[in-house]
């Protein structure tokens, strides 16, 4: 159980210490005695003024995230609404006749940094992080957040700080107005306490922040700067109602004063808490801190080995990009082609990856150098004596990448991780030719290597758990999600989203259009269509990855002669400026009239005709179609064992494919529609278009017990 504990001074300084850790969350019981042991403080007449601050270097991390599940469900009791922000911050804290300052270090974040705007003054370490990340679980601030913040550092920074969720550094908080002094941590309680002396001798001001109206710009300009904010976020999140209920809350602040901000905050925070964009993000919060729990593996109190040097085989798109991502978080990096021209090509592009980010102003020159200083090309093994690991990114063509472990096997270390990049082909094929499978693992990047999220980490049997250890340990070091899956053609994220064109391929023979189908996709929040995907990818990947699917899971691929055809007249995507759509100088797509024709003959050549039901199809049916599909896979995956758990292959949509995370992800989102609804269309669908619709066993036997795709993720302890 969390709380508070306070300390009284000579000086008359009580220091009240939040106490929950490992970040000091507020749960409901750290502030239930925060109230009670204010009021203490209020009530002794040897306390003049107070500090709060928060336990070992930490102000707060915020509200306790894993209340919510419970809060949600109804198995636990919400506090009434505005107990926290009226109640306990503004009528306690704020109103209070003794001066408090808030002590910030470490973080102060959501509900941590509400707390510290209700004191009359805020204190901060300069590295201190201060921010509301509340939107991004689909709710908005909730302890008077969306009151306080605009008064304190005006209404542009405020929305950008809260509709982004990024925090500040305590330095930038002080240009802004957030804090009013600086100090190092050592110094940190001395100067709080005399800065709340000095409020109480005048000497520095007294200031509530909730009746601040320095910072806000007359009404008529602050509705502008609030609809050109509105205007964003529709932009953005077309499908998002909190950013807008969060402009609503402040606008309302602005108009009718703070107290009656505070209660549209609270009414409007107690909905959004039960809403499924919440539910669906607070999913991913979590399942994306459990993706490191890999049972067998990570409780064998293993630790990850040093990694002081890594090879990679390959400079095209992805080894490039590999190699960014690995020297911007300071690994060494040798990276191995066939001739000098492909390698100077990679390097080139890796130099490029490093420009564009001092372009953006996210490097500066100085460390562009010392990076790029960690970048080494190679045209042999010879340099291969020392690596700890080898990430192999050449093209998909199993007796190369054979003959390359092979190879590696005999010029690198015998501890030397040896890891795939490939995105199809099974990895015992790909070792087949060594005896070091035990060191055999995918290291699956998602194209652009060094911007995607996400790492599928690939085991097969014989993987040793130190290699797959490791291999997190990285993942977290260059800042990656690490999921790791089994051993199978195309993995997790690649097999579970096969049906995704396939079936968009299946409903263009048979007569929907294509560009419909792309916008219906956009709209329900995928950041392309499944053609546009196509071309951006490229359809020789596109075929290349069809014939493994063809190769292994014959009965239920659709079969479609579609990308072949615009082959063979050089139409291969968006590099050719032609594919499904055609492209401008700018790579701006248009529909393309011609690929009607196209249409036409692989649906003579698949030998079906059109139906003229999914002619006119709603974009509702149109996503089911499309996604029910995805769903049926991503449960043999898991039916299978190449997930460990469901929430994996939530992380793995959502990273890897950019399904929607306010959605929760593909086995989230299908509990949210229920397994009886999902199987009995895929049914439907099976009898009248073919085994490709086949609900699975295992989705065919939850739905006829009425039953979940997922088991409930264990949630651990968190924040906000």
């Amino acid at each position: 159980m969390g709380r508070t504990a306070m300390e009284v001074g000579a000086d008359g300084v009580a220091i009240i210490t939040i106490i929950n850790p490992p970040v000091n969350s507020l749960s409901i019981d750290v502030l239930n005695s925060l109230k009670e042991t204010y009021d203490q403080a209020l009530r002794r007449d040897d306390v003049k003024a107070i500090v709060i601050t928060g336990e070992k270097g930490k102000f707060s991390g915020g509200f306790d995230i894993t209340a919510f599940g419970g809060l949600q469900g109804g198995k636990s009791q919400a506090p009434k609404p505005g107990y926290v922000a009226i109640e306990i911050l503004s009528d306690t804290v704020e109103a209070a006749r003794k001066p408090s300052v808030a002590a910030i270090d470490g973080l102060a974040l959501g509900g941590g940094l509400e707390v510290a705007m209700s004191c009359h003054a805020r204190i901060s370490t300069p590295y201190a992080q201060l921010g509301l990340p509340e939107l991004q679980l689909g709710i908005i601030p909730g302890f008077g957040g969306t009151q306080r913040l605009p008064r304190l550092v005006g209404l542009a920074k405020s929305l950008e700080m809260m509709l982004t969720s990024k925090p500040v550094k305590g330095e930038e908080a002080l240009s802004l107005g957030l804090v009013d002094a600086i100090a190092s941590p050592a110094e940190l309680i001395s100067t709080a306490r005399r800065w709340a002396l000095d409020i109480l001798e005048r000497r520095k001001p007294w200031v509530a922040s909730l009746y601040k109206t320095d910072k806000l710009e007359p009404l008529g300009e602050a509705r502008e700067i609030l609809n050109f904010a509105r205007a964003q976020a529709r932009k953005q999140g077309p499908n998002l109602s909190h950013p807008l209920v969060c402009i609503d809350v402040i606008e309302e602040g602005i108009v009718s004063g703070p107290r009656a901000g505070l209660w549209k905050e609270a009414e409007a925070f107690q909905g959004l808490l039960h809403s499924d964009t919440c539910k669906s993000l607070v999913h991913i919060f979590f399942a994306q801190r459990s993706t490191t729990k890999v049972p067998g593996v990570t409780d064998r109190g293993l630790k990850p080995r040093r990694i002081k040097k890594v090879a990679i085989l390959g400079g095209g798109l992805m080894g490039s990009g590999i190699a960014t991502a690995l020297i911007v978080s300071n690994y060494p990096v040798i990276l191995k082609e066939v001739n000098e021209n492909f390698l100077q090509a990679g390097i080139g592009r890796v130099k490029a990856n490093l420009q564009s980010r001092v372009k953006k102003g996210r490097m500066t020159q100085e460390k562009f150098e010392k990076t790029f200083s960690l970048l080494k090309g190679s045209l042999d093994y010879e340099s291969f004596k020392d690596v700890d690991m080898v990430i192999e990114a050449v093209i998909e063509n199993v007796s190369l990448k054979q003959q390359i472990f092979a190879d590696l096997e005999k010029y690198c270390p015998s501890h030397c991780i040896l890891a795939s990049n490939t995105s199809t082909i099974d990895l015992n094929l790909i070792g087949q030719k060594t005896k070091s499978n035990d060191r055999i693992v995918g290291a699956h990047f998602f194209s652009p290597a060094h911007v995607m999220p996400l790492l599928e980490i690939v085991r097969t049997e014989k993987t040793s758990p130190q290699v797959l250890v490791d291999l997190l340990d990285i993942g977290k070091k260059i800042r990656k999600t690490p999921v790791v899956v089994g051993n199978c053609t195309g993995f997790a994220v690649n097999r579970m989203f096969f049906p995704y064109t396939q079936a968009a391929v299946l409903l263009a023979e048979r007569g929907t259009d294509i560009y419909q189908i792309d916008r219906a996709i956009t709209k329900f929040g995928m950041p392309m269509g499944p053609f546009r995907l196509c071309d951006l990818v490229g359809f020789g990947v596109g075929v290349a990855t069809g014939k493994q699917y063809i190769e292994h899971f014959p009965e239920r691929v659709y079969k479609s002669m579609l990308l072949s055809l615009m082959i063979e007249d050089k139409r291969v995507g968006e590099a050719t400026r032609k594919g499904f759509y055609v492209y401008n100088d700018r790579r701006k797509a248009s529909p393309d009239p011609e690929v009607k024709n196209y249409i036409e003959k692989a649906r003579n050549m698949s030998g079906v005709s059109v139906d003229p039901k999914l002619t006119k199809m709603s974009d509702k049916d149109i996503i089911e179609m499309i996604f029910f599909p995805v769903v049926n896979e991503a449960c043999r995956v898991y039916a299978e064992g190449i997930a460990v758990k469901a929430a994996d292959l939530d992380i793995a949509g959502v990273m890897g494919m950019g399904f929607p995370a306010y959605r929760g992800g593909v086995m989230f989102w299908a509990d949210s529609i229920g397994s009886k609804y999902i199987c009995s269309r895929l049914e439907e669908w099976s009898n009248k278009y073919g085994g490709f619709f086949k609900p699975c066993a295992y989705l065919a036997e939850k739905a006829a017990k009425g039953a979940p795709l997922s088991t409930p993720l264990d949630q651990g302890k968190a924040r906000l």
